[in-house]
């Protein structure tokens, strides 16, 4: 019963987050965005191009992806790229420098676009999401976009930012999510950098302990290296941590990241198992099932709801 079944994804924080919606289509819902791919954002071929890698949020990335000297350059692509995107399928994003820097002019150009969302660099205090949201409310009303339109995804690049999660994320409204980064924050901390991201556990840890307890999304650090077999032993690694959003900066990993978040037919084979078990013993008047040895209660059978749930979900969002 896909109904039923998406009614008990949404109950539990999943697929039914409410999104604004474009031109009368709902946005893809903030749960189901799996692969956020960060953009070279004035490499107008690389720019054009993004839509084959299929990712689901494509980001024109006006920070360190973009030389000061051809931010104005990037920032005159936004007004035609961001709706190009969207026909494509994708949500449009751009990420803005720090207000405190030069986003305010980042953000002054890319609103003509009318992006989806807006990541901030280097956010690390709620201070920057109230000001943030203050600048996107006064652009929207000026431009003629519905109030409220724009999300903002808040990066935690630091670890002042990191322990302040929980009030980054409530800082606004307009948070559906926050992401956090790799190699900005393994500077930070002074890590060694290497393929396993060992040195970033503790941090993706605590990053997705917060962004749950904020009740936002979780967007997990982009694996920057070359393997394509590294970069989806660490998507598995994050979705089983409990991540469904996971960043990207080459485009060639989104599909990967997209398959490893997205469940197996044979895992929603057996999460339908586990239902129809479970679901038999309390019909029985037993308190758990024996499902392959495991012995099923409550949890994980909200657990094999959800799973299902997600998965008719993200073939529902696929097909549009």
């Amino acid at each position: 019963m896909p109904g039923v079944r998406l009614a008990a994804y949404c109950a539990a924080g999943g697929g039914g987050d409410a999104a604004p919606s474009v031109n009368g289509q709902a946005r893809r819902a903030p749960r189901l965005r799996r692969s956020w791919l960060f953009l070279p954002g004035a490499e107008r071929d690389a720019l054009a191009a993004a839509a084959t890698s299929r990712a689901d949020v494509l980001i024109q990335e006006l920070e360190d992806f973009t030389p000061p000297a051809r931010r104005p350059e990037a920032r005159a692509m936004a007004a035609e790229l961001y709706p190009r995107w969207r026909r494509d399928g994708a949500l449009a994003a751009v990420r803005v420098n720090p207000l405190e820097a030069d986003g305010y002019a980042d953000l002054e150009a890319a609103m003509r676009g009318h992006p989806d969302i807006v990541l901030m660099s280097k956010v690390a205090s709620a201070v920057q999401v109230r000001a943030l949201d203050d600048a996107v409310s006064a652009l929207e009303r000026g431009l003629g976009i519905a109030p409220g339109a724009t999300e903002l995804v808040p990066n935690i690049e630091t670890a002042a930012g990191l322990v302040r999660t929980l009030e980054i994320a409530a800082a606004s409204p307009r948070v559906t999510g926050c992401l956090v980064a790799s190699e900005d924050m393994a500077a930070d901390l002074g890590a060694e950098r290497g393929p396993d991201a060992a040195e970033l556990a503790y941090v993706r840890g605590r990053f997705l302990v917060e962004c749950t307890a904020a009740g936002v999304v979780a967007v997990d650090c982009p694996y920057t290296f070359a393997d394509d077999e590294g970069a989806a032993r660490d998507a598995r690694w994050a979705r089983r941590m409990g991540y469904t959003a996971k960043s990207a900066v080459l485009p060639r990993h989104a599909l990967p990241i997209n398959r490893v978040l997205t469940p197996a037919p044979e895992e929603v084979a057996h999460a339908r198992r586990i239902i129809a078990a479970f679901e038999a013993a309390r019909g029985a008047g037993r308190d758990r099932a024996d499902v392959d040895g495991t012995l099923v209660e409550v949890p994980t059978y909200r657990n094999a709801l959800r799973l299902v749930a997600r998965a008719e979900a993200l073939a529902a969002a696929d097909a549009r």
